[in-house]
C-alpha cells in the first residue's frame, strides 16, 4: 500500500471530545492482484467487523446482477457489476480488505471498460462517483455499529431506570405499608376498647342472672334463664376471641411496620447508588448518540 496522496479525501468525523470514534478516510492507492498492479481507491472503515464488512461488499457488489464475487486468496473480482452511483454500465471490480489494528482497509479498482481504470488522472467526475460509492459504503457500515453501540448502551441506561422505577415503587409500597400499619393499630385499638367494654357488661350481667338461677325452681322459666346465660357467655366468648384476633393484627402490623422502616433506609441508598450509575450512563450513551449523529452528518 503506498503512501496517501495529498489530493486523499478526508472525511474525519468531529471528535466532539469521543474517544472511540475514528476518521473514515478515503484516497488513491493501489490493489495488486495476481501479478498485475491496478490503480484503486482505499477507504479505512474505522471498528466494524471485518467479517460483517466483507459479507456486505459481497452482498453490495452482486445486487442486480447475476453476476457472482470470485474470491481467490483473498483477492476478489467480479464481471458485470451494475452500481448505478458510479456508470450506467456494468463495470468490473476488483477488491480486496486488510486488517488494520482497529479499522479494515477496504481497496477498490473499479474497471470501466477494459484497461481504462478509474483514478483521478483519467477523469475527475468518475473519480468523485467512485470516491462517494467507497465513502457511502464505509459510512454505511460504521452506522452500522454506531447503532449497534448507541442501543446497546441505551439499553444499559433503560435497564438501570426500570430499577429505579422498580426501588422507587417499592419504597412507594413499604411507606403504604406503614400508613395501613398505623391505620389498622389504631382500628383494632378502638375494637379491642369496644370489646373490653362488651366483656365488662356481659360479666355483670353474667353474674346478676346467675346469682337469680340459683334461686329458681325448676320450670319453663329457669330453662329460659339458662339459655339467656349461654348466650352471654358465648358473648363474653366472642368478645375474648375478637380481642385476641385484634391484638394478632396489631403485631403483625408493628411487625410490618419495623420491617418497612428498617428497609426504607437501605432501599434509599441503593436508589442514590442506582441514579449515579443512571447519570453516568446518560453520559456514556450521550457519547455514542453523538457518534451516530456525527456520522449520519458525513
Amino acid at each position: 500500500m503506498k503512501p496517501f496522496y495529498s489530493i486523499a479525501l478526508l472525511l474525519l468525523i468531529p471528535l466532539m471530545g469521543l474517544r472511540a470514534q475514528k476518521p473514515i478516510i478515503v484516497s488513491e492507492d493501489s490493489l495488486k492482484i495476481g501479478i498485475s498492479t491496478l490503480p484503486a481507491i482505499m477507504v479505512t472503515i474505522p471498528e466494524v467487523s471485518y467479517d460483517k464488512a466483507l459479507k456486505d461488499w459481497i452482498k453490495l457488489l452482486q445486487t442486480g446482477t447475476k453476476s457472482k464475487v470470485v474470491t481467490e486468496n483473498a483477492e476478489m473480482s467480479i464481471f458485470g457489476a451494475k452500481i448505478k452511483d458510479i456508470s450506467e454500465n456494468p463495470v468490473n471490480v476488483y477488491s480486496k480488505f486488510e486488517n488494520g489494528d482497529s479499522a479494515i482497509y477496504l481497496l477498490a479498482s473499479i474497471e470501466l471498460k477494459k484497461d481504462q481504470y478509474i483514478e483521478s488522472a483519467t477523469g475527475e467526475a468518475d473519480f468523485v462517483k467512485a470516491n462517494n460509492f467507497m465513502k457511502e459504503f464505509a459510512k454505511s457500515q460504521y452506522l452500522d455499529l454506531a447503532k449497534d453501540q448507541a442501543d446497546a448502551e441505551e439499553k444499559k441506561l433503560r435497564d438501570l431506570q426500570k430499577e429505579l422505577s422498580s426501588l422507587e415503587n417499592e419504597k412507594s409500597r413499604m411507606h403504604k405499608s406503614i400508613q395501613n400499619g398505623t391505620s389498622t393499630i389504631a382500628s383494632e385499638k378502638e375494637s379491642i376498647v369496644a370489646q373490653n367494654n362488651e366483656i365488662t357488661t356481659v360479666a355483670a350481667a353474667l353474674v346478676e342472672h346467675n346469682a337469680l338461677l340459683a334461686t329458681m325452681e325448676e320450670s319453663p322459666a329457669k330453662k329460659e334463664k339458662v339459655q339467656y346465660i349461654k348466650e352471654l357467655e358465648k358473648r363474653q366468648k366472642k368478645a375474648e376471641n375478637s380481642i385476641q384476633s385484634s391484638e394478632n393484627k396489631i403485631n403483625r402490623a408493628n411487625s410490618d411496620i419495623d420491617k418497612a422502616n428498617s428497609e426504607i433506609p437501605r432501599n434509599e441508598k441503593m436508589q442514590d447508588r442506582v441514579k449515579e450509575q443512571i447519570a453516568e450512563q446518560e453520559a456514556v450513551y450521550q457519547k455514542y448518540a453523538d457518534k451516530l449523529k456525527n456520522i449520519k452528518s458525513l
